[in-house]
């Protein structure tokens, strides 16, 4: 009895501690286990922060972290020289500068509207700047050290080449037409030459249309500073296709301008003994229609253009004759080899250095336009004789100069037909088209 008393006492104190030491062994094994087994009781461990130095940024050579640009434009009646003394220089300073910059910049030369700009370091405590970069054009500046060992140097930026392009239909000028779309004075002149020898652009029709591939010579990513070749062209004119394509070899000693076939387009004849688009680029173009009246009471062809206009001739020869006669008035022939002679009426005065036996070159400008002997207006009367018999030049099949040599022709054709595809890629109005 004695021990049955006893063990129901020892068991209610064993319930009594497992009451209590559960929960706690419960708690102590949520707490107290590895981390790795608790994952999603982890605390967040705070991460070091390390700040990147900025990225440094070169302007014009200089790097901006370390100079600080001040940029100005010069303005109406300021000089090199005062804007020096407004940034604190001395008139013995100036004129240190000023005897520095001889033989490389001529200060007297500057002009309103240019940019310069000053530099200063950014951890200097003395106020006046450091350096001067004066931009003279869009291309070339000067730089002028302002500091101890004082120095001017010449630089130009640096320039890539980017190709434009550009589709034009004539409405009224072709001209017109391509200024409309944005086309450089300096592209549509150089256009003119290569095709100068193939078309007459005083027949140019409403319809006809142009595509071009241009170069332009470019600085800081987007300014144009000057405008290149035409690496291709592509005419629809008098119901043809007239392609050019530039080409030349590695050294540059075979070059010039050929169509899909390899045949050059310069011609031992021009066109026409005026330059259409110097006129149309000198007056408003909406005066000259493509089409000029073409007058037959004889087989001369005559252009109408201003007074003064230069006459050019149309090929290499040499003046056969020239002076006045009551109906031609001022005139000029030049004979061109056995077969061929053009003469060139009604000039206002004849070019200087003009006399007879003398030799030009095709494009030489021999004289001007005017309305000497029986002229109605201002125009050159063209005539063009084959073996001694006057012949309409729009219909004769005229020489032509070499193709492209055949050791080069591989090449032609493979950088040709990138070009061609080029461009195809330019679209022209579904209504042209």
């Amino acid at each position: 009895m004695s021990n049955l008393k006893k063990y129901r006492v020892s068991s209610g104190l064993i319930l009594r501690v497992l009451a209590v030491a559960i929960p706690i062994i419960t708690l102590l094994y949520f707490f107290v286990r590895e981390p790795s087994n608790r994952a999603e009781h982890k605390r967040p461990t705070a991460k070091t922060q390390v700040e990147k130095a900025p990225e440094p940024f070169y302007k014009m050579g200089f790097d901006t972290l370390v100079y600080r640009f001040e940029e100005a434009s010069l303005e109406s009646g300021q000089t090199m020289g005062s804007i020096l003394l407004n940034r604190g220089f001395s008139h013995q300073d100036v004129h240190r500068i000023v005897t520095a910059a001889e033989g490389i910049f001529d200060v007297r030369l500057v002009r309103p509207g240019e940019t310069y700009h000053f530099l200063h370091l950014r951890d200097d405590t003395i106020k006046t700047p450091s350096i001067l970069l004066y931009e003279k054009s869009a291309l070339v500046y000067y730089k002028f050290n302002l500091r101890d060992s004082i120095y001017v140097e010449r630089f130009e930026k640096e320039t890539t080449i980017r190709v434009d392009t550009a589709v034009a239909i004539v409405e009224s000028s072709l001209y017109e037409a391509l200024q409309k779309q944005g086309v450089p004075v300096q592209v549509i002149m150089n256009m003119a030459d290569i095709y100068g020898w193939a078309i007459d652009f005083f027949r140019i029709q409403k319809g006809d249309w142009i595509k071009l591939l241009y170069e332009v010579q470019i600085v800081d990513d987007s300014i144009p500073v000057s405008y290149g070749r035409i690496p291709a062209a592509q005419f629809y004119h008098g119901s043809k296709l007239w392609n050019a394509f530039w080409f030349s070899n590695e050294d540059g000693s075979y070059k010039g301008y050929f169509d899909e076939n390899g045949d050059a387009m310069k011609k031992a004849f021009l066109k026409a003994p005026l330059d259409f688009f110097r006129i149309s680029s000198r007056y408003n173009p909406k005066r000259f229609h493509p089409v000029l009246k073409k007058m037959k009471p004889h087989l001369g062809t005559d252009y109408a253009a201003p007074t003064g206009t230069p006459i050019r001739t149309t090929a290499d020869g040499v003046i056969e004759k020239m002076g006045y006669t009551s109906g031609n008035g001022n005139y000029v022939k030049v004979r061109h080899n056995s077969v061929y002679s053009t003469q060139y009426l009604h000039m206002s005065k004849f070019a200087s250095g003009m006399r007879q036996g003398k030799s030009v070159r095709q494009g030489d400008v021999i004289g001007y336009v005017g309305s000497t002997g029986l002229a109605t207006g201002p125009h050159v009367c063209y005539r063009f004789w084959k073996n001694g018999v006057q012949v309409d030049p729009l219909k004769e099949d005229l020489p032509t100069a070499e193709p492209i040599d055949d050791k080069y022709r591989q090449n032609f054709e493979q950088q040709t037909a990138v070009l061609i595809k080029a461009l195809e890629v330019l679209s022209l109005p579904t209504f042209i088209q």
